[in-house]
């Protein structure tokens, strides 16, 4: 399992939450957690008996879904707008 690279996670931020060093906004938040969640679910299709990693991707996934939350109540067109550049909703 590849682990996200400084460089990687600079850009996340700086493409989602304005700058590299704009660790702590939820929209570079959400989008860091959809990139571990997309690569441990690819993991998780190859290892089906990894309960572990299973356990994680769903303290995960339910993270994600308490910062969308957030960020629908107090910034709804952030939130479209962030849904809509991750595509996570269809």
């Amino acid at each position: 399992m590849s682990y996200l690279t400084k460089e990687k996670k600079a850009t996340i931020f700086a493409t989602h939450g304005g700058k590299a060093e704009n660790t702590g906004s939820i929209e570079g938040q959400v989008a860091l957690l959809t990139e571990r969640i997309s690569s441990i679910s690819s993991h998780l299709q190859a290892n089906k008996k990894d309960y572990s990693t299973h356990r994680g991707l769903m303290q995960m996934v339910g993270k994600r879904k308490r910062l969308l939350s957030y960020l629908q109540k107090h910034d709804l067109t952030g939130y479209r707008a962030l849904i809509e550049k991750l595509g996570l909703r269809k």
